[in-house]
């Protein structure tokens, strides 16, 4: 075959596209173990909010440190760190607070404080949140880093231009998938605002057995399915194991509608979230399901215990886990 100079130049583009791509998927490789999708929750690096430099930055250096090339955003960690001084999930001294060692978000009305917090973060949305929400999408990806999902806080106080808002955050990360605590009565409320951009609402839960409009159990998760196709499950199977629900079976029976899990570990009978390996979720059995089963969903790891060492020696600790879990 005769090879002109431009079929040269078009074989050389080629081979180095394909050498690029080759590169790129072996880079999202270093997030599978075992053929299970693993990611990390930014959650996790909350501890990293109250030290310099720009927090984008400090993440996107823990996941390259940790070899880890998807996650979950968690919409604090986008924030001016002074939104998140008093909130019920920060550290202190390097520590979780109480309610986030046991799972337990406020669910009371807000008070006059936790009121300014909010009408806080409501202008930080609507004004410049979603410019800085795109330059961090755009540096994630610029460091081979996917959004797998925007983890959003949706609550029943959120007024429509919010969700509006969260949503228009969401594509500006590159992803159709916004994760959410919130509860059955403003997910039903939100049901238009997703269905007219056709992005997914998966529904996260806890482990709060006495609030009916809570997601917690099982019926509340087949609730808030039932009310969009566009709906979905974001699993978190510590708080899952921990409200006294099987994880593996409602896995089985609804691996097709969940997006990600968040993988903890939990004390049983609404017990504090321990290290990995400590509490009694069935972090094993899950991964091993999702190993033979081949579903290719990510299991996100959410360090939310009291650990001794910085949220990415912490993570490091659970990737460990996770690894002996898989061999």
């Amino acid at each position: 075959m005769r090879v002109t100079r431009r079929s040269f130049v078009g074989l050389a583009a080629a081979s180095l596209s394909s050498t690029s791509l080759i590169a790129r998927a072996a880079q999202r490789d270093n997030s599978v173990i075992g053929g299970v999708r693993i990611g990390v929750q930014t959650y996790s690096f909350r501890d990293m909010l109250g030290t310099p430099g720009d927090m984008v930055d400090k993440m996107i250096a823990a996941m390259q440190r940790l070899g880890l090339t998807e996650c979950e955003m968690f919409e604090p960690c986008l924030q001016p760190p002074e939104l998140s001084a008093d909130a019920p999930w920060r550290m202190v001294a390097g520590k979780p607070t109480e309610a986030s060692l046991l799972g337990r978000p406020p669910t009371k009305a807000p008070d006059t404080t936790a009121l300014a917090h909010l009408e806080a973060v409501r202008q930080w949305r609507l004004g410049e949140g979603l410019d800085r929400v795109r330059a961090a999408g755009a540096k994630f990806k610029k460091a081979g880093i996917r959004v797998f999902a925007f983890n959003y806080m949706l609550k029943d106080s959120s007024t429509d231009a919010e969700i509006e808002r969260g949503l228009e955050m969401t594509e500006a990360l590159d992803t159709h998938i916004m994760t959410a605590s919130t509860t059955l009565t403003m997910a039903k409320r939100s049901v238009p605002f997703f269905q007219k951009r056709n992005l997914m609402l998966a529904l996260h839960g806890h482990s709060n057995l006495q609030d009916p409009i809570q997601f917690a159990t099982p019926d509340s998760f087949e609730q808030g399915l039932a009310m969009s196709p566009l709906y979905r499950v974001n699993l978190d199977i510590g708080h899952f194991s921990a409200a006294g629900f099987d994880s593996v079976g409602f896995i089985r029976a609804h691996h097709e509608k969940i997006t990600n899990l968040h993988l903890k570990d939990r004390k049983s009978n609404d017990g504090p979230n321990e290290a990995f390996g400590h509490g009694n979720t069935p972090i094993k059995p899950v991964l091993q399901l999702l190993k033979h089963e081949g579903y290719r969903f990510p299991a996100d790891i959410e360090y939310e215990y009291a650990g001794a060492g910085s949220s990415v020696q912490e993570v490091g600790k659970c990737l460990d886990y996770v690894r002996a879990a898989l061999a």
